[in-house]
């Protein structure tokens, strides 16, 4: 995954308001320190010689712009829920992805030597501690969400149900295999069920974690729901387009990793991948637009996450209307 937000790399929309992309960033910062204070009191010290915990700690804590406690956090407050129990749950997702960061760069996958601008893990501290680093950040992950705190007991077993579809073959392990073992003749529909997966199923989660929380009626949640399916398939494809055409020493991890696999730019092209994302990003804000209980935070985070595709779909709309 990215390990930089992609708003360092593609401008924000010129018409953007100054004062609300003013007063996003500054939320978004805070929060961002609020999740790496919790991250590291959850995953807590390191005692002399204990390798795992400090792969895990270093992983856990390495330079990301943590887009899903951060997206979860900002659902919470256009929701109204409670932003210490958003926050755990957020941090739970977070440790997940950490841990499929640490499986995804071993070479047995993608054989990675760079992440978030640092070695990866199995690279500085070995696979052997890699493999139980990744073990021990899944089981830190459940345990802080059996733990979520002002939840009953009904919400905090439904958000265990949400973490352990994500990570098991519905999700994550699932998407990871299909990437791994399918062949060159994927169509793009095939691709996109594996990004739907392995990437879109942790924003999914996030979503998913704050309904729980926020005791969202089901239109609401099937809007939120949508909006997260179709950020995952952008941020995908953002993702492989970067590993096409990205500069490994911007991007804090190595680029040309997909050459030989079928994805979504492999098939269409950086063109036709562009297009897609495009119309991905359009379909979130579009969820997001009769959201009834406000979304306008969220409608932040795609803005300064997708800035550029939002700029590239207007462009081609004032194109079409001029023509």
């Amino acid at each position: 995954m990215i390990s930089e937000p992609a708003s360092a790399f593609v401008p924000q929309p010129e018409d953007a308001p100054a004062a609300a992309a003013d007063g996003f960033d500054l939320e978004t910062r805070a929060f961002r320190r609020m999740i790496d204070a919790r991250l590291a009191r959850l995953i807590g010290p390191v005692g002399t010689g204990d390798l795992v915990r400090e792969a895990m700690r270093t992983a856990l804590l390495s330079p990301g712009k943590r887009l899903r406690p951060m997206m979860a956090l900002l659902a919470a407050r256009d929701l109204g829920a409670d932003e210490a129990a958003v926050l755990d749950a957020g941090c739970a997702l977070e440790m997940v992805h950490t841990a499929s960061l640490i499986l995804d760069d071993l070479p047995s996958m993608d054989d990675a030597a760079l992440r978030r601008g640092q070695p990866a893990v199995h690279v500085r501290f070995g696979e052997d501690i890699a493999i139980l680093a990744s073990i021990g950040l899944l089981a830190q992950a459940f345990g802080t969400m059996t733990a979520v705190p002002r939840v009953t007991g009904d919400q905090r077993a439904r958000l265990v149900a949400i973490l352990s579809d994500t990570v098991g073959v519905n999700g994550l392990v699932g998407g990871q295999y299909a990437d791994l073992r399918s062949g060159r003749d994927r169509t793009p529909a095939d691709v996109a069920i594996a990004n739907d997966r392995k990437t879109g199923s942790l924003f999914t989660a996030a979503i998913d974690s704050v309904c729980v929380i926020s005791c969202s009626d089901d239109s609401c949640r099937r809007r939120l729901r949508e909006f997260a399916r179709e950020l995952g398939q952008a941020f995908q494809i953002l993702d492989d387009i970067l590993d096409n055409t990205g500069d490994a020493s911007l991007l804090g991890k190595d680029v040309d990793q997909d050459r030989d696999k079928a994805t979504m730019i492999a098939l269409v092209g950086v063109d036709g991948g562009r297009r897609r994302l495009a119309h991905h990003v359009s379909k979130a804000i579009g969820a997001l637009k009769d959201q009834p209980r406000g979304a306008g935070r969220l409608g932040h985070l795609v803005r300064w996450v997708f800035g550029e595709a939002i700029e590239a779909r207007r462009e081609r709309v004032g194109e079409a209307r001029a023509g």
